[in-house]
């Protein structure tokens, strides 16, 4: 056999080595893409998948003008299913007299009234439930269908306490409603557009409602 032969086949015996290689690193680093790309599609599946984290609402404070209901496990006398929180801010309860109320969560009410019953009942596990929140509400005035008193319930807002009054009236000024809000022991007045938020040129006069806000429609 001839040195050029010779030399011919050991190039491309390396050419052909050469080419196997390109395909395995080729093979290899499509394989890596496609792991990469997978898991990139599975991490945004499972993130729309995912519920979205719940805050944490604010506590209720009690305050005066709301009804309780007081309940003693075991223990009849010292259930009470209907406790008004009185103008003082305080309630009566059996064996403890008057338990300062307003200002407190349910939850601390409820330790409050067990660490005094521990004098008298062995562990006493008691609940505090708002049953009506008398202190919490809002007043709707003016040319609305139902004009009136009305609980203030979660995060209600000013379309929505339309809702709760019937609407308006036909004669109602819906570009220059007034809500009225004591901040800082001072009445504060706010311009209230109402064909503004509905067409959605300025929804930030949509608020969010405060106890004892009372809304005016002209």
């Amino acid at each position: 056999m001839s040195n050029d032969l010779i030399k011919f086949k050991q190039i491309k015996g390396q050419t052909m080595k050469k080419s196997v290689l390109i395909v395995q690193w080729g093979i290899m680093f499509f394989f890596i893409l496609s792991l990469e790309c997978f898991a990139q599609d599975n991490e945004k599946s499972n993130s729309n998948l995912a519920p979205p984290a719940a805050g944490n609402p604010s506590p209720y404070i009690i305050d005066s003008g709301d009804e309780l209901a007081i309940m003693t496990w075991k223990e009849p006398d010292l259930t009470q299913k209907k406790v008004i929180v009185r103008t003082d801010g305080k309630i009566s309860f059996p064996f403890l007299d008057d338990i300062q109320a307003a200002g407190l969560t349910p939850l601390q009410l409820k330790q409050k009234i067990e660490g005094g019953l521990k004098k008298y009942i062995e562990n006493p596990y008691v609940t505090v439930q708002v049953v009506v929140p008398g202190s919490k509400q809002i007043y709707i005035l003016g040319e609305v269908l139902r004009t009136g008193e009305y609980p203030l319930v979660k995060n209600l807002t000013v379309l929505q306490a339309f809702a709760l009054a019937g609407g308006f009236t036909q004669w109602a000024s819906k570009r220059e409603i007034i809500l009225l809000r004591n901040e800082d022991e001072k009445e504060k007045i706010y311009r209230v557009n109402y064909k503004m938020i509905i067409d959605g040129k300025d929804v930030s006069q949509n608020l969010q409602l405060r106890p004892n806000d009372t809304i005016i429609v002209p």
